[in-house]
């Protein structure tokens, strides 16, 4: 695929207002500098529960894949997330939320925060880790979630790669087109 990717940080993941602000100002200075089509690459819900990405996809004349959040995008969309996880109590990690997770245990242990005891308040009621390996490098995802010491077992391992999102874009494509 032909694209210019534009990456916003992991770390907005958990401020619906610094997300849509930093989303607003990379769709206006994408908008300025190029005039192919957008694909925003979010989830219904990464901005709240209400309408909130969709209203922001309107006002930009963009389209956005057929996905919740950015499990759904990497399980294929389309509420995927909702079918593997019916009653809410996984956690879902890639190595995008390894790295998120590693962060903030570091920034606590900065603060003199015991991440160990807010983990495990923070993961009460999930039942365990559901692995994306969205980079083919089990190993050391694994042990990048270990060295974290979450105190969730590991209940599966799932081979995704990046297929499923890129036929969430190439989707938005078509329906873009219609």
């Amino acid at each position: 695929m032909d694209a210019e990717l534009v990456f916003v940080s992991k770390n907005f993941h958990v401020d619906y207002a610094q997300l849509e602000s930093n989303l607003r100002r990379i769709l206006k200075h994408t908008k300025e500098r190029f005039d192919g089509k957008i694909v925003l690459v979010y989830g219904d819900l990464c901005l709240g529960q209400g309408e909130e990405m969709k209203e922001l996809v309107n006002e930009y004349g963009i389209v956005k894949v057929d996905a919740l959040n950015c499990i759904d995008c990497q399980l294929g969309g389309r509420g995927r997330v909702l079918e593997a996880d019916p009653e809410h109590n996984l956690m879902f990690m890639g190595p995008g939320m390894v790295e998120f997770f590693a962060d903030m245990k570091r920034s606590l242990k900065h603060q003199g925060m015991d991440d160990e005891a807010m983990f495990r308040g923070l993961f009460s009621g999930i039942r365990g880790i559901m692995l994306l390996n969205t980079c083919g490098d089990k190993e050391a995802l694994l042990r990048d979630l270990n060295e974290l010491g979450m105190g969730l077992e590991v209940i599966e391992t799932i081979d995704i790669g990046p297929d499923n999102v890129l036929r969430l874009v190439l989707e938005a494509l078509e329906r873009d087109e219609v």
